[in-house]
């Protein structure tokens, strides 16, 4: 058990260390603590804490900086989160102070805005895709068999994307298929609609097309494309201001987690983003974090809930060397007005 005065050096060391990057000495803490001790007394409350592995000594001075432990016993027992100031409520709030056509700008602007404020990257994660329903679907003809397809969710989303049709599928066929799509499917979840596609709407295809498999494939790519967790990430370049010259192999394997759309690298960087459930803000750092890619730096995660549109994340990644009282403070108030923001694009968009 620490005593009431080790846990203020711990929190103090930690501080100071956040602010200054140097290493915190004893006369140093003696000046700073808001208890009057002696130079020897906090010597020897260092050198307990340094015992329980909490701080560790330095080889360029006699100064004491956290270790990793320290930092996980500081954010499970110490730290309180920092008021917002009002002039960041306002930068918040007038980054999402445009118009917004779909969800996804909201979600992609809220990265950029959270980097801004932080000067760390930033990830978002939009809205849980699950409860969203499939509100209607068309195909444009464009010529030389080729048609643009056009997806529509109950969230605003447009998800379009160009194909060529086989040459033996005739216009007329097309037709009766896009017919049997919005009149069994518009109205479902997106999941129900891939259920169906596997079952009944096959055979139902069969009935008017002489071979609905390239139909099937074309539709099943733009549900899919529609229905993929997407994530945000705004200040890619801060990941240089913390990773040094000899962490290059590190920055480009971060990067490419981050631009690895359906890959092995993005599916392991969601695992890392942990579970959607839960409303407390999570630190990970250290070996807690892994890929190992990852282990020198801290992730911050916090969800969000537009109700019964679903719950999202909005993430940080930077230094273990971080304000985490100021971070946490301030993700705390950044989810509030993201999901304010979304559930005003909802009320809007359901009228």
């Amino acid at each position: 058990m620490l005593t009431k005065r080790q846990l203020l050096v711990l929190k103090q060391i930690i501080r100071s260390y956040t602010e200054t990057g140097q290493p915190v000495g004893s006369k140093a803490l003696m000046a700073q603590l808001p208890v009057h001790v002696s130079s020897a007394t906090i010597r020897n409350d260092m050198a307990a804490l340094e015992d329980e592995g909490l701080i560790r000594k330095t080889h360029s001075s006699s100064g004491r900086v956290p270790s990793t432990k320290g930092y996980r016993y500081y954010l499970d027992n110490l730290v309180e989160p920092a008021a917002v100031t009002p002039n960041e409520i306002a930068a918040i709030q007038q980054g999402f102070g445009g118009h917004f056509y779909k969800i996804d700008e909201i979600v992609a602007q809220s990265a950029r805005i959270l980097s801004n404020l932080t000067n760390y990257t930033a990830i978002t994660l939009g809205p849980e895709v699950t409860n969203l329903k499939l509100t209607g679907f068309r195909l444009v003809p464009l010529g030389n068999h080729q048609v643009m397809a056009i997806l529509v969710t109950s969230n605003g989303n447009v998800e379009s994307q160009l194909f060529t049709l086989p040459p033996e599928v005739g216009s007329d066929e097309v037709e009766k298929a896009i017919r049997i799509i919005n009149d069994e499917l518009v109205g479902l979840s997106l999941g129900e609609v891939a259920q169906k596609l596997q079952s009944e709407v096959p055979g139902l295809l069969f009935k008017y097309m002489t071979s609905p498999d390239g139909f099937l494939d074309l539709f099943g790519n733009v549900l899919r494309k529609a229905a993929e967790e997407r994530f945000y990430v705004g200040g890619r370049l801060n990941l240089m201001d913390y990773l040094g010259d000899s962490d290059v192999d590190q920055l480009k394997r971060l990067l490419a987690m981050m631009d690895d759309d359906q890959g092995t690298e993005r599916q392991a960087f969601n695992t890392l983003l942990g579970p959607l459930h839960d409303s407390h803000i999570k630190v990970k750092l250290g070996s807690e974090l892994t890929p190992d890619v990852l282990e020198n730096l801290s992730l911050l995660t916090a969800n969000y809930s537009v109700g019964e549109h679903g719950t999202g994340m909005i993430a940080l990644i930077g230094p273990t060397q971080m304000p985490y009282s100021k971070m946490i403070g301030l993700l705390d108030a950044f989810r509030e007005e993201l999901a304010k923001r979304l559930t005003d694009y909802y009320n809007h968009f359901d009228q």
